[in-house]
């Protein structure tokens, strides 16, 4: 009997947050970044093929990333890995697997997923990407699942839904969706988490492959039409000409903004499985093991005096001391040494420009 169930894999980003630990060549996907000897798109892979069969796993990459894909990710025919010659955002992204997954089954169910959160409670989440997938199937929509805020997080998108019960599945937490909100300011993140009708954007979505074609061709018919030009091109030799030529035509522009916050047939499943998008430096310090001190230290020759609340990761062989820190992040690496507030960890991003600017992107 054929699997209808499908998992598409985005697997593209450079993760600059994480800078230096995270670089351009090897970003926080293909990094063992919470130090347990399985990195973060391993995870995910093993994840999904609990339910999803390989075969039906895609991961859309940068062309560069090629070799590690197929060096860290074991079972994913070679041919489900797809890469993108250019970073044109999430949109693109998803119309590529789309058109690849429409040869191989017109009526896939599929499941969308950045290969790079954490995902603590694994049992819970797998009975949402089931529950997810069975709505899908049951229904012309487009789902996202939306985590259960338990503080006022100013890192994450917020989803406002309609207190309603959904026909059908109404023992599920599942909702009409409102509103797309982008990341709020500390006092409007209280007012969303006081009016008890927000929920944390994790950026994981269901839909069945008819409807998510009709919505791209509703709502982003440019970029629709460029890879439906390629139907005869999709799993030849000539696919990566065509691809390339494609990408350089298409705009960047993510599926929240170009189809989530524009369609109506929009619902949100509630979750609470142990969730972080793992974004920046505090939401890894967050989940890391920490020391008397609120201190979470990686690295074999550390010492710390007078220093609180801060995460510490560099080599375990450098010797690193440091003294009177507090709430601080400090990273070094091979030939970078970032030291900086926690609380203004935001700036990394202008730090990384800066330093594309001045010195190259060897650095990044």
């Amino acid at each position: 009997m054929r699997n209808d169930h499908y998992c598409v894999i985005m697997a593209g980003g450079i993760g600059s947050r994480f800078w230096p630990y995270s670089r351009t060549n090897r970003p926080k996907q293909f990094l063992d970044i919470l130090g347990i000897g399985r990195t973060l798109i391993q995870l995910t892979v093993e994840r999904f093929s609990t339910l999803i069969p390989m075969e039906n796993i895609y991961i859309v990459s940068n062309m560069e990333y090629r070799d590690i894909i197929q060096e860290q990710v074991q079972g994913i025919p070679v041919e489900n890995i797809l890469l993108e010659p250019m970073r044109r955002n999430t949109a693109p992204c998803i119309e590529y697997a789309n058109f690849r997954i429409l040869q191989k089954n017109p009526d896939a169910k599929i499941v969308v997923a950045p290969s790079d959160h954490l995902i603590v409670k694994e049992a819970q989440f797998i009975s949402c990407i089931k529950q997810g997938l069975e709505f899908v199937k049951k229904n012309d929509a487009l789902l996202t699942l939306g985590i259960l805020p338990n503080r006022p997080e100013t890192g994450y998108g917020y989803i406002q839904a309609i207190q309603k019960k959904v026909e059908g599945f109404e023992n599920v937490p599942l909702q009409k969706v409102k509103t797309f909100t982008e990341k709020p300011n500390l006092e409007m993140a209280k007012i969303f988490l006081e009016s008890g009708d927000f929920y944390w954007n994790s950026g994981i979505f269901f839909w069945s492959l008819k409807t998510i074609l009709e919505s791209f061709k509703l709502f982003l018919p440019e970029i629709h039409s460029l890879f439906e030009e390629g139907m005869d091109c999709y799993g030849t030799s000539g696919e990566a000409k065509f691809i390339e030529s494609t990408y350089s035509n298409c705009k960047n522009i993510s599926v929240d903004y170009g189809l989530m916050e524009k369609a109506e047939n929009v619902y949100v499943l509630i979750s609470d499985f142990g969730w972080s998008d793992l974004g920046t430096w505090g939401s890894l310090y967050e989940q890391l093991e920490k020391d008397p001190y609120r201190n979470s230290i990686t690295g074999k020759k550390v010492f710390l005096y007078d220093t609180t609340g801060s995460i510490i990761k560099v080599p375990d062989d450098r010797l690193v001391v440091l003294q009177g820190l507090n709430d601080y992040i400090v990273v070094q690496t091979e030939d970078i040494l970032l030291v900086c507030k926690l609380e203004e960890e935001q700036k990394i991003r202008q730090i990384v420009d800066d330093i594309r600017t001045e010195i190259g992107e060897k650095m990044i």
